[in-house]
């Protein structure tokens, strides 16, 4: 069963000032192990900066769409929290430019 969840609209953060900063937005092409789509998906929902999350077909099974304050972010969120739950075997990361 395709799955779908948009946790909010990608829009400018307010620094402290109120000046607007733009989120680095990030798309993870999320390769899984046999049967684990489901399990991968439901705990990437949990993740605070995850967008959005796609089953899909193809040579991937799953497409995120990430949203963090800045670069390093988006690499500490992959390397930190995508690439330790279970059931993922290789993702791919492309930049939003």
């Amino acid at each position: 069963m395709p799955r779908c969840l948009t946790k909010y609209k990608l829009e400018p953060r307010l620094t402290g000032n109120g000046e607007k900063l733009m989120s680095t937005k990030a798309y993870i092409l999320i390769e899984t192990a046999v049967g684990k789509t489901h399990d991968v998906s439901d705990s990437l929902t949990k993740l605070e900066d995850v967008v959005n999350v796609d089953a899909v077909t193809g040579p991937y099974d799953i497409i995120s769409i990430v949203s963090c304050t800045d670069l390093s972010s988006v690499g500490e969120l992959v390397t930190n929290k995508i690439h330790t739950i279970q059931g993922i075997v290789r993702t791919v990361t492309c930049l939003s430019v």
